[in-house]
């Protein structure tokens, strides 16, 4: 099992959720290596106590255990599998835990790649948006093999609240596109009815404070629909990150032959947003979708 005293932990990424989970690791004791394409975005980490890497390879001569948590399936193929990624730099032993929601495909390859050079890899997506990142409550889905898991458990402890083996290399990423299958109709629904509430004169926080906590709650009601009535639509999760997830998730729904029709309703309505320069905003702000011409 993985501690403070023999994890050299390297974090890849440092973004709305990435800076908050290295974070936990850093309070926690663990020695931290970090890298991002940006810097900048590090400076929080590296003036807490983290120390730079100038690539993935220098991260993988300098950790035995490495975590990213990057934008799309692309990045975390170029960061593990190039040429001068960390499998081939990497040292034999070294635990690699991707938490990007990436596909299942790409967690399999991954996996056995790294098993050839002695490494053991886990994926591991997370949900709960920013909150769940600052306040170390994400829920943590993993798949690999099960004794790695157990290895690196204690540092899933640290930056979640709800961590659960879901099975072998993909399993994760599989969990994860049920989890946002789940998430985008749900959010139509969340925002169809603070849309209503404002529109037939209703106190949205009123409404709000009563459904809440009836049959229709849900994480989406309780942590974005206060964002949507105060008009704050910065990201605890970009909409183009979604809309990256929604696309996976669609295609891997194609490969087992199920239809999706809430998917891909949510993600054609995400689509319009994101053509109307809003793919930099939270998922909330599906909102001003009925305050647009489109509707």
């Amino acid at each position: 099992m993985l501690n403070k005293d023999n994890a050299s932990i390297g974090f890849i990424g440092a973004g709305v959720m990435g800076r908050s989970m290295a974070g936990h690791l850093l309070k926690a004791g663990f020695k931290l290596t970090v890298y991002t394409r940006t810097k900048e975005k590090a400076r929080y980490l590296l003036d807490t106590g983290a120390s730079w890497a100038d690539s993935p390879k220098d991260l993988a001569l300098k950790a035995n255990v490495i975590i990213s948590i990057v934008g799309y399936p692309d990045d975390v193929e170029a960061i593990y599998l190039g040429e001068d990624g960390i499998i081939n730099s990497g040292k034999k032993g070294t635990y690699l835990i991707d938490m990007t929601t990436s596909t299942p495909t790409l967690a399999q390859k991954i996996s056995a790649s790294a098993e050839k050079r002695g490494m053991h890899a886990i994926d591991a997506p997370v949900s709960g948006g920013d909150i769940g990142a600052k306040e170390a409550r994400l829920s943590i889905m993993a798949g690999g093999k099960e004794e790695d898991f157990e290895a690196v458990k204690t540092l899933f402890d640290i930056m979640g609240s709800n961590i659960v083996y879901q099975g072998p290399a993909g399993s994760g990423q599989h969990t994860k596109m049920c989890n946002q299958i789940a998430i985008a109709s749900n959010m139509i629904g969340v925002t169809e009815a603070m849309v209503y509430a404002k529109k037939s004169g209703l106190n949205p926080d009123k409404v709000l404070q009563t459904i809440s906590s009836g049959a229709a709650a849900s994480w989406s009601l309780s942590n974005l629909a206060p964002r949507m009535i105060k008009g704050d639509f910065e990201p605890g999760f970009y909409i183009k990150h979604f809309l990256k997830d929604m696309a996976i998730a669609l295609e891997e729904a194609k490969e087992l032959g199920m239809e999706t029709p809430g998917l891909s309703l949510a993600k054609s309505l995400y689509e319009q947003l994101a053509e109307a320069g809003e793919e930099q905003s939270g998922t909330q702000a599906l909102y001003k979708y009925w305050e647009s011409d489109r509707v």
